[in-house]
């Protein structure tokens, strides 16, 4: 027991290392989500945006620049979520694999991304949910937070898929970009006006989005709504995971190319050595 545990936690400080050493994360985290959600506060005019909400059926009307807030702490939350987990997803692969190829257990490099994925999530849902109720309150900033987690969480095991599957950096990161684009824009009640779409409930935060909403702007609880999110979460971890386990599992399968018993037609005979007498 205290063998697996030590395995873990030394798995888990290597992960926590690599977020630590992500600069760029670190600043979109510090100046990225306040700026972005004080900018949307500031900016977008405070008349009433009427939409109706899918998960209640009910008609809102809240002030643009608040549902703004929601939806662009929604975006960035995920979109920095998911490149911390494709960056330590990527830029950690060679690692991970002569880990694997030394003996070292692939469960515990799995829970110890679970584990920084999960620690991401809260202290960033957290942190958008503090800079959103510096503006306004929230009628349920707990529900708030919690979307807000789901959504990372989601994005988070989207980012290991991508950093599992994609073999430049930049292509994770249009992939990751172009993702979140089309997900929260096709939802954002500011653009569509709340869409009657049946699609829009197959997009990746559309739980997120729909219990954020009715956190900010109504006393309904929506469980159901958090529960779809975790679902996502779930099918985007087990790709993730089946991913990992395919790259883990080439390193361990990889031998060195046979070669034939007989010598190759390009390859020079040797020539013999010559005799040399030494001087007397």
């Amino acid at each position: 027991m205290r063998r697996h545990l030590r395995l873990f936690v030394t798995a888990a400080r290597f992960d926590l290392v690599e977020h630590a050493r992500n600069r760029l994360a670190m600043v979109l985290v510090a100046l990225f989500i306040p700026t972005w959600i004080s900018l949307a506060h500031a900016v977008i005019p405070d008349r009433p945006v009427t939409f109706r909400l899918r998960a209640t059926g009910r008609l809102l009307a809240p002030a643009g620049n608040q549902i703004t807030q929601i939806t662009g702490a929604i975006n960035a939350v995920t979109l920095i979520t998911g490149f911390m987990m494709f960056a330590v997803t990527f830029n950690g692969g060679r690692f991970d694999r002569r880990l694997a190829m030394a003996g070292y257990p692939r469960i515990h490099l799995v829970l110890a991304k679970t584990t920084s994925l999960t620690l991401a999530s809260v202290t960033i849902a957290a942190y958008a949910t503090v800079v959103i109720r510096a503006a306004w309150s929230p009628h349920q900033p707990l529900q708030l937070a919690a979307g807000l987690f789901c959504g990372a969480m989601t994005y988070g095991a989207l980012g290991v898929v991508f950093g599992s599957l994609l073999r430049r950096e930049v292509e994770g990161m249009f992939a990751l970009v172009m993702t979140s684009l089309v997900d929260v824009g096709l939802q954002s009640p500011l653009a569509s006006g709340g869409t009657e779409s049946v699609a829009v409930q197959l997009l990746p935060t559309y739980g997120t989005m729909q219990a954020a909403t009715a956190a900010g702007f109504t006393h309904r609880p929506l469980p159901g709504d958090l529960a779809v999110q975790v679902l996502w979460f779930t099918g985007a971890a087990l790709l993730g995971l089946l991913a990992f386990h395919r790259r883990t599992k080439d390193a361990l399968t990889t031998r060195p190319p046979l070669r034939p018993p007989w010598p190759s037609r390009h390859r020079q005979p040797a020539r013999p050595a010559r005799a040399t007498s030494t001087p007397r």
